[in-house]
């Protein structure tokens, strides 16, 4: 019989905020997988979780290690997997072995609990309604601001993950791209220097280079706001890309999406024109 893999929530700050249900789940399985050991200990030691058997399962050995846990799972143990703090496979490792798990036919289950991205849109003030989470965004100014460009005209919330050497080029090529939208940066979520700030792009850029930048980010952006525009002007707009050299298909789609107008119609019409 195989085993059972637990992917269990851990806190992304404070100790407490950890769940009767993972605690018990983590002094019951037989071992827990971690992303790095020392950061991990810190909580099971903290909890009296002692004796268990520790695979160290970061993300550059991911694929590796995940081998490791199958063995594991395949001989009936029971796993717990953990990252450093918050749900697993959520911008942390744990997508891969979720993903083998899942394929060799092995139970796995959830164990909730804390999300730094859902503990942010729950104080931003934000629409959450809908949302669109990204996480990090690419390292490379010239990936992250092509990432940013696809997502301009999304009309959901956006929440973003970043760490504090890169806050700065971020937020200016977020400015650049989304221009003076509102926004909420967090920093330190449950831990003893958290702060949300509130403002538009450029105010939050402003005050965060006058502060002392250290910690997990999360920065949420509101969505793309629909102008209201006749069709006529809308067909208009679509003229005025194709007059610039955009293929009609893009021009129409591109104008079709930013309004919620029919994508055929539009295109029928500019053929009449």
């Amino acid at each position: 019989m195989k085993g059972t893999l637990y992917i269990v929530a851990t806190p992304i700050g404070n100790l407490e905020d950890i769940t009767l249900r993972a605690l018990r789940v983590l002094k019951e399985v037989d071992v827990i997988a971690v992303e790095d050991t020392r950061h991990s200990l810190k909580l099971l030691s903290h909890y009296e979780i002692k004796g268990k058997p520790l695979i160290s399962y970061w993300a550059e050995r991911e694929k590796v290690k995940s081998e490791e846990v199958m063995k594991r799972l395949n001989l009936g143990q029971s796993v717990a997997l953990i990252s450093d703090s918050g749900t697993p496979a959520i911008s942390d490792p744990g997508g891969v072995l979720v993903r083998k798990a899942l394929d060799s036919g092995i139970l796995v289950v959830p164990v909730p609990g804390p999300s730094a991205l859902i503990a942010a849109l729950s104080v931003s003030g934000m629409p959450v309604g809908g949302f669109t989470f990204i996480g990090f965004l690419p390292s490379k100014r010239t990936q992250r601001v092509k990432a940013l460009k696809d997502l301009s005209l999304e009309k959901r919330t956006l929440v973003f993950y970043e760490a504090p050497h890169r806050l700065l080029e971020t937020l200016a090529d977020i400015e650049e791209i989304f221009g003076s939208r509102m926004a909420v940066v967090i920093k330190e979520i449950t831990k003893l220097h958290e702060e949300a700030m509130h403002g538009s792009i450029p105010e939050l850029r402003a005050s965060i280079q006058e502060k002392t930048i250290a910690g997990e980010y999360v920065i949420i952006v509101e969505g793309r706001k629909i102008k209201e525009v006749s069709f006529g002007e809308a067909l208009s707009e679509v003229m005025a890309l194709i007059k610039k050299g955009m293929g009609r298909k893009e021009a129409v789609k591109t104008v079709a999406r930013e309004y919620g107008i029919s994508k055929n119609e539009l295109y029928e019409k500019s053929l009449l024109r």
